[in-house]
């Protein structure tokens, strides 16, 4: 099937002639073939973004289409890999073109030359159904599940081990009715705009743990939830996403730099090979996909990269994985869908956005969820999706941040004035907010402490009054206030330096268990009591507030466990003497 280019406008090409054209069929545009997908028909014209710079292409050449959609290779050897924005692997192209990449170059996004061992699972004469074990790889320590495709049921005929491409068949399943012997490989296509299917939806009712203390404790995402991060420039999003990505307790993460400065985006990809994983000990990137789509890359492509990037994870997710989507950033996204609009000719929305934008971030993020998935064993995974938002100023009303606060579970809004007094996170405590705590608190109830709640109540309650309080003594000065508010004031100043503040850079205080942000929010609350009776005991204010105590406190953070224990318990008996 082919057609002719009538007209060219940046990356949008409009085409003539492509019989039995559908939405986004991938198409090769011109003489250079340049990849790119049917975005919207209209009578004979077919309007296609194009994935490729389109300088030098002409009118009246050639527009052939594939008649299939942009989709994705799923196999072995996806972890560790690093992407652009439609899965061709970066360090392939560097080897064909060199530092720039040439234009209408391709190579598959899984290496025909790699053999793995395969391992079956079943044997012939097994029945099988969709999302079924054949059996498992290794891969990067990760047991690789070979699954019954989509789509595909009947009795196994044919299944061997060995060592194995992931073109070569490792099976053969009769179908029934036809009783046609299908050959299964290792290596599995989906479309990147439709959700991989699912038996069932659970509820979200674990929590992802982060190590962060404002997240864990004040603000927490269920596994299979969503959280958006909005901030201005400088405020530690892309910090915190790698923070994230380091230390949250999934066993993968899919991290996809959306539009991202290359600055930025380098040091993703020079970092994380470096980084070692809390978790194994290994190199943090052996369980990681990167997907990098840079803001000097064809903006077309970045539209799209957020969808290959929730595929990869639902893949691994259909495995029984837990797993982690870190888009950074969605503000970048919407921008290129912006541009691609613009281009249509369509009626824009709000500063320039086109109407049809919520609907599309909604469409990304309700691929999250913790889910049942396909297969007779019935094991469960997630995808938990974390997107960072980047207003122009700091703007939360901007019609991204807007439209993705309607979707998400947790608001983790960073302020701009705590990033300029160096207190990371810079995350607002005042108008952030999650939608799962109440789901979570049982787990927190069992796993944790039984008044795990009324501790962060308690601290919550005191941060309240703390602004209520600033107000006060805006007007008529610290000084004037009575003891027992500034009391208030000091002990908020405590809990921000001590619970509220962290180094994501520090090899004690980058990553805080559960068991520890309790013990440091308890003796915080036993101090603040302790405070207040010595108060009522007539003790002089300036005495209270110069307590030694409080020195020791501010160590904690510093601290290795067992001394960490040890130095709660001096504190504690401490304040009973």
């Amino acid at each position: 099937m082919s057609g002719i280019i009538i007209r060219i406008s940046g990356s949008l090409v409009v085409a003539r002639g492509l019989a039995n054209a559908r939405m986004f069929d991938l198409v090769l545009v011109g003489k250079h073939k340049l990849m790119g997908e049917i975005i919207k028909i209209k009578d004979e014209d077919i309007f296609i973004q194009v994935y490729e710079e389109t300088m030098g292409i002409c009118v009246g050449e050639e527009v052939i289409s594939t008649q299939l959609p942009l989709s994705v290779e799923l196999g072995p050897g996806l972890i560790s890999s690093i992407y652009d924005g439609v899965q061709r692997p970066l360090p392939t192209l560097e080897k064909l073109s060199g530092s720039f990449i040439d234009r209408g170059i391709r190579a598959p996004g899984l290496s025909r030359e790699v053999h793995w061992h395969f391992v079956p699972q079943v044997n012939k004469g097994d029945l099988v159904e969709p999302g079924d074990i054949l059996g498992e790889v290794q891969e990067k320590g990760f047991i690789h599940y070979i699954l019954v495709p989509v789509g595909v049921s009947g009795r196994i005929e044919e299944i061997k081990e060995g060592e194995f491409s992931v073109e070569e068949p490792i099976a053969k399943i009769q179908l029934p009715i036809t009783n046609y012997q299908l050959p299964i490989t290792m290596l599995q296509r989906w479309p990147v705009r439709i959700a991989r299917p699912v038996r069932e939806k659970l509820p979200p009712q674990i929590p992802l743990l982060t190590g962060q203390r404002v997240l864990d404790s004040f603000f927490p995402i269920a596994k299979g939830g969503t959280a958006i991060i909005p901030g201005g420039f400088g405020t530690g999003k892309t910090v915190l996403e790698q923070t994230l990505a380091k230390f949250c307790d999934c066993e993968l993460i899919v991290y996809i730099g959306c539009g991202e400065r290359g600055n930025e985006m380098t040091s993703v990809l020079t970092e994380f090979p470096h980084l070692k994983d809390p978790r194994t000990g290994k190199a943090l990137m052996d369980r990681t996909i990167l997907i990098a789509n840079t803001s000097n890359m064809p903006v077309a492509a970045r539209e799209a990269s957020i969808y290959v990037g929730v595929t990869l994870a639902e893949y691994y997710r259909d495995m029984g994985y837990d797993v982690a989507v870190m888009a950074d950033s969605t503000s970048r996204w919407a921008e290129a869908l912006r541009e691609i609009s613009s281009r249509l000719e369509e009626m824009p929305s709000e500063e320039g956005y086109p109407p049809y934008l919520a609907s599309r971030l909604s469409s990304f993020y309700e691929r999250s969820g913790r889910a049942v998935c396909l297969g007779k064993d019935k094991r469960s995974g997630s995808v938990t999706i974390m997107g960072a938002v980047s207003p122009p100023g700091g703007d939360f009303s901007e019609p991204v941040t807007q439209s993705s606060l309607r979707i998400s579970g947790a608001f983790w809004a960073l302020d701009t004035g705590l990033a300029h007094r160096r207190h990371f996170p810079a995350i607002n405590w005042l108008i952030s907010y999650t939608l799962y705590q109440e789901r979570l608190s049982d787990w927190f109830k069992d796993k944790v402490s039984t008044d795990w709640h009324d501790l962060i109540n308690a601290i919550s309650s005191l941060l309240q009054k703390e602004i209520e309080i600033q107000k006060v003594a805006q007007v008529v000065g610290i000084e004037a206030l009575p003891a027992e508010e500034r009391l208030i004031l000091e002990s908020c100043g405590m809990v921000r330096e001590i619970f509220l503040q962290q180094n994501a850079f520090d090899r004690i205080d980058g990553y805080s268990s559960l068991k520890r942000q309790e013990a440091i929010l308890k003796i915080l609350l036993e101090f603040f009591k302790a405070q207040d009776l010595w108060l009522k005991k007539d003790r002089p204010l300036e005495e209270i507030l110069e307590h030694p105590v409080k020195e020791q406190l501010a160590h904690l953070r510093e601290l290795e466990d067992k001394e960490f224990y040890q130095e709660v318990e001096k504190i504690k008996e401490s304040l009973v003497k």
